[in-house]
Formats: C-alpha cells, structure tokens, sequence
C-alpha cells in the first residue's frame, strides 16, 4: 500500500482550515518513495468537508508530473464503514468496459500525524487521456445535482445556463462547450424518430448503457445526476460517460446509512436515461446488457473473493486510523453484509427485467 507523508507549514494548514469550503491550495512538501515532491494541496468533495477525516486534493509542483499524474485525489471515505465501495464501484466500472479513473488505497501522514487509510483515485484530466493512451477531446465534471441532462433544474424551474451543474476540466480545441450544450438541447427536445436516429451520432449509446448498467446494480443514488465525467472522444466524436465519487453505493447511501436494496428501479433516472428506454431499440440493447451482467459480473460468486481481498489490504490498519477504530465492528461485518445486498439486489434486478421487455 502506498504511503504519502505530506508537510504542510503550520501558517498554510491555518490558512486552508480557515475556510474549509474554499478550493484555494496552499504549498506543501510531500516524501514518497524516497523523493521530495513540491505540491499544492486543498481539501476536496462537498459534504465531506465538515467531518473531521476530510479529502485532498494533490496537484503536483515540482515535478509536474508524477507517474503519468499531473493531480491526484485522496478521498477520506469517512462515512463508509467498510472504505472500500468506491473501490468496488470502479472496479465493477471498469470490468464493464465503462472508461474509469484507476483508484487504491494508501496511508496519509500530515505533518507527521498519521491520517488513516485513504483511497487514492486519479484525475479525470488530459493527463489520464495520455495515460491510457486515448484521444483528446474535452471533458467536463458534473458538479452537483443539475447535471441531469436537462433543461429544468433539480427544482424543476428553468436553467438560466444550460451547462449549469457541468465544470468544463479540459478542451483541446474549444468546441466541447458548443457540443455538449447541442447534447443536451436536443435530447430535450428532439422528437422519438429523431431521437433515435440523431443521438448516437453524439454519444456512446452501448457504453452509456453500460454505465447505467453499473449505477443500476452497485444503486448509485447520485450517480445518475452528479458525481460522473463526459469526455468528448475526438476519435470517435462521441460522448461518454465515467462514474465518480461512488461511495454511496452497495446498500448504503453517501451518509453510510442503509439503503433498501430495491430503492433504485431497474431503469435509475435523469432525462436522457429516460428517452433511451423509452426506444424499444435501445431498451432491448440495454436488457441484453443487464441480463449478461447479472449472470457473469454481478453476482456473489464474482463479487466475494474482490471485496474479501480488498477488505484484507486494508484490514491491518484500521485498528490504527484514528477515525476507524470506534467503527471496528462494523467494518469487520461489512463484507458479508455487501455480499448480501449483492445477493438481493440481483434477485431484485433478475425480477425486474420483464419490464424492460
């Protein structure tokens, strides 16, 4: 397991524990691998900031780029007792062919007070397009619950932007904002011949599918509204779409409260999942693909030796994360009670496909 040993100088740490919310980095050292790495670093994530055992963000200085990472995200996981649902999320993510940030765990020390266990994910950035090799483009984050590929906010009132809720990250020649504002206008207002016919030409429908396969199965909640990336593929001209921050997920919401596991329908929700399932077509296409992941990915005998190992990485230092050690109980029934919902929600989902018929 990686370990990070960051140094901030304490007049910087008043700085940034000022305002919690800000996103304003502040210089800092950090010895990994025997290397001294320059940084700026800030707290990172929404709720997460009020809690004591809160996230970073890591962007290198000197160098600039550090094993093919120009930023790296240190994410708490504070409210999942188990701190490994992001994890398996991506993980599962990735396995469906879904385009996904690679993520492991790692230990923290700031100033050298050990932190705890932290899960370190990459940067959806033009760094992670030249790290696996694919095509620039442009990509935006979805930044909070507008993101819904509407026209209508949350609240269900007008936007005043249409890109309201996206944050532009990159755009190698300026045309992602134009592209992805016609996405989203004519998926309002496109009609069901049209649809069909214009809306592939703009985005992975097969790979779309396939991530709402996985925010389906793992019940990401947020998922569907918030919490994913859209990169523009200048190779292929589409869109695309990549989950993250999924610890809400494997029956129980971002708070680490319990979620029913029939609390998400088969089909999720936000406008464009719903006009494609609205096409007999796509809905087929869509079926086909959950039916192949509830036999051969979703399913306890493929699920149990994953989340058993990544239990047994972390497990040896839980006792000694300082925010872990009250939840210890807890952590230590959490393998068997992912299995579970994994068991359930599955035979859910199983009963449910007759209703994508």
């Amino acid at each position: 397991m990686n370990s990070y040993k960051v140094y901030i100088h304490p007049k910087d740490l008043q700085t940034l524990n000022k305002d919690i919310w800000s996103d304003d980095v502040v210089p800092g050292i950090l010895k990994h691998d025997a290397k001294k790495l320059l940084i700026d670093i800030t707290y990172r994530g929404d709720s997460i900031r009020k809690y004591k055992k809160k996230s970073y963000q890591i962007t290198f200085k000197k160098p600039y780029v550090v094993n093919r990472n120009h930023v790296i995200h240190l994410n708490s996981e504070y409210k999942d007792p188990s701190l490994i649902r992001n994890k398996l999320s991506l993980d599962f993510f990735r396995s469906l062919g879904v385009i996904t940030p690679r993520a492991q765990h790692a230990l923290l020390y700031l100033n050298g007070q050990f932190k705890g266990i932290y899960l370190e994910l990459e940067s959806f950035d033009e760094f992670f397009l030249k790290k696996w090799n694919l095509p620039e483009g442009a990509i935006f984050y979805a930044t909070d619950n507008d993101a819904n590929f509407s026209l209508l906010t949350e609240e269900e009132e007008a936007k005043t932007e249409i890109l309201q809720g996206y944050s532009e990250v990159f755009d190698t020649n300026g045309k992602g904002e134009q592209l992805l504002s016609d996405l989203i206008y004519k998926i309002n207002t496109l009609s069901n011949l049209e649809f069909e016919r214009e809306i592939p030409k703009m985005i992975d429908i097969e790979k779309y599918l396939k991530w709402l396969s996985g925010v389906v199965c793992t019940q990401n909640f947020d998922g569907f509204i918030h919490n994913y990336a859209l990169y523009w593929n200048s190779g292929t001209g589409l869109f695309e779409i990549s989950p993250w921050d999924c610890d809400g997920t494997w029956g129980r919401n971002r708070h680490g409260e319990l979620l029913p596991y029939d609390y998400i329908p088969i089909e999720g929700y936000n406008t464009l999942s719903a006009r494609i399932l609205y096409n007999s077509t796509f809905r087929s296409l869509y079926k086909k693909i959950m039916e192949d992941i509830l036999k051969n990915k979703f399913t306890e005998y493929q699920q149990k030796p994953l989340i058993y190992a990544e239990i047994e990485k972390i497990k040896p230092w839980i006792d000694k994360d300082p925010y872990m050690v009250k939840k210890m109980p807890v952590f230590l029934s959490e393998s068997q009670f992912i299995l579970d919902f994994v068991r359930n929600r599955r035979l859910y989902l199983l009963r449910e496909l007759v209703h994508l018929s």
